[in-house]
């Protein structure tokens, strides 16, 4: 059984609560779900389903999560799992996946070992739903997460997984291995997901395998990063001149796709080149009429500003022996690193009906997903809706006739406190995109020539809770997706002003303070014409 959140337990006294705490409190009280109703489905029962009725639509609760945080059992990382749940907790996180990396002392040793650890840390984080995951060295491409509902038997199933198909440990760089490996999952019988890593770093996640991951196992190769970690890597006089956010730093290779431009190698507002351009990579997805989510997370392994270094192995031991890093060491003095806290700086909200790791699991199938930097806004609710009563949130679709009039309805909810860097955010504008659906397209293509931004919405003014309306006309069949910024730092978009008037833009390298250039995305929603 799972405890639920203090701010969803009408038991704790308000003063009690962060003001995370009291804004998620009140989102529940507008939901009609604080009481009674969300704690009677705390337990991770079976998953609602991905279609809503309207009045579901009504009661989605955001949860704010993070699906790629390493600990001590990835080589490269040092957190113990208590420290890392420990700070999601303090940063507000609803739930987390512990994603380590693929090796041979984790497939051997560690993943039996760390779900002892997890288990040990959801018993001293009851507010926070911790999954235990992998990060997976795709065959012929780079890295994804793959996690499964919590059980008896979730390491075991990495632990298979990973000696299966893991790129690394095989080694191997068959594509069709990646296929293979995905409709084992489908296979299992398990409630498994798989998000595409930090998708353009290297430039070796092509677009057709992008598309045959998707198609291969649909519901479970579920989208990718929009947004990398390792957002502090730009800090000014942290890591070089030439850092740049996310540690995107690289050129092109023999392993690369050719036919990416220089452009995809650098994050643009922090966000990787295929979410960034409006028109490119994941409209040319979203443009075959197919959800194909994105997330955001902290990609943690080391913190910015962080004090613990890696503790020192035991004489003849090293990770492939243990299956983990020795617990990290104290020593008051700053250490090198790239990342936030999971949930310091990047969050993916997730909607749900009820509290669970299957509703969160089931939320991030069926789409209901945004997500921000540097807490941007307290919430966005977005809801296209027909006059004769259909209603459609993000991830979902909506049928109308053609030249049927449709309204798409954006409640935002500013930024009531100070973010983790001590300044009260403010969203400048929300950006309406739209783009055609034509159905399938050539394997290998990564742009959608009929998407655009059609609004921008000036709120640099408004404040609190406030409502924006765009009026449409179902002309034919299409998507909308919004995304908004501080507007700090934008410029015409990498496909031209006529596209993107003010999209995010590169930051100069080794000058990318990611809290003075952030941005949020939202999913698409469908509009299926007949």
């Amino acid at each position: 059984m799972t405890s639920i959140p203090q701010w969803a337990d009408p038991g704790v006294p308000e003063g009690e609560l962060d003001p995370q705490g009291l804004n998620r409190r009140s989102l529940l009280r507008r939901a009609g779900l604080f009481g009674a109703g969300f704690a009677a489905a705390s337990v991770a029962g079976p998953a609602a389903p991905a279609a809503a009725s309207d009045k579901q639509l009504d009661q989605y609760v955001y949860l704010v999560g993070d699906h790629h945080v390493h600990t001590q059992y990835s080589h490269d990382a040092k957190y113990t799992v208590s420290q890392a749940a420990g700070r999601g907790a303090q940063f507000g996180l609803d739930w987390m996946v512990c994603t380590e990396h693929s090796n041979v002392g984790h497939e051997d040793f560690g993943a039996t070992l760390e779900r002892a650890d997890i288990l040990k840390a959801r018993a001293e984080n009851p507010r926070t739903l911790i999954f235990q995951g992998l990060e997976w060295y795709i065959p012929g491409a780079e890295h994804a997460t793959v996690f499964t509902a919590p059980g008896e038997a979730e390491a075991e199933v990495l632990r298979q997984f990973e000696k299966l198909y893991d790129g690394k440990l095989l080694p191997s760089s068959d594509e069709g291995l990646a296929v293979a490996a995905l409709k084992w999952l489908a296979a299992s019988g398990k409630d498994a997901l798989v998000l595409a890593n930090h998708p353009s770093r290297l430039g070796i996640d092509s677009p057709h395998e992008l598309r045959a991951w998707r198609d291969a196992a649909p519901g479970i190769m579920i989208g990718m990063e929009g947004a990398p970690g390792a957002q502090g890597a730009a800090i000014p006089g942290l890591r070089g001149a030439a850092s740049i956010r996310g540690e995107y730093e690289n050129k092109p290779s023999a392993q690369s796709y050719a036919g990416y431009p220089a452009d995809a190698y650098v994050t643009h507002g922090g966000f990787d080149w295929m979410t960034a351009t409006v028109g490119g990579m994941w409209d040319s997805l979203l443009a075959e009429g197919k959800l194909f989510s994105i997330t955001s997370n902290s990609d943690n392994h080391r913190t910015v500003f962080d004090t613990l270094r890696n503790g020192d192995f035991p004489a003849g031991s090293t990770f492939d022996s243990t299956g983990r890093i020795p617990d990290p060491i104290e020593t008051h003095t700053a250490q090198a690193g790239s990342d936030f806290w999971p949930g310091q700086f990047s969050r993916t909200h997730v909607g749900v009906t009820r509290y669970g790791y299957a509703e969160v699991m089931a939320g991030l199938r069926a789409g209901r997903v945004w997500v921000d930097h540097g807490q941007l806004v307290d919430g966005v609710d977005v809801r296209l809706t027909s006059a004769h009563g259909r209603s459609a949130t993000l991830g979902g679709r909506i049928s109308a006739r053609r030249g049927e009039r449709l309204t798409l309805t954006v409640t935002v909810t500013s930024a009531s406190r100070p973010n983790f860097h001590g300044v009260l955010p403010r969203l400048a504008h929300l950006d309406v995109i739209r783009g055609a659906v034509r159905g399938p397209s050539s394997p290998d293509s990564f742009v959608a020539p009929d998407t655009r931004v059609v609004e921008s919405f000036d709120t640099s003014r408004r404040s609190g809770t406030y409502t924006l309306k765009f009026p449409l006309v179902a002309s034919s069949s299409s998507y909308l997706r919004l995304r908004g910024s501080d507007g700090r730092r934008h410029g015409p978009g990498l496909l031209g002003r006529s596209v993107d008037p003010h999209g995010p833009i590169p930051h100069t390298p080794g000058d990318g303070d990611p809290w003075l250039d952030t941005w949020l995305y939202t999913n698409p929603i469908f509009i299926d014409v007949k």
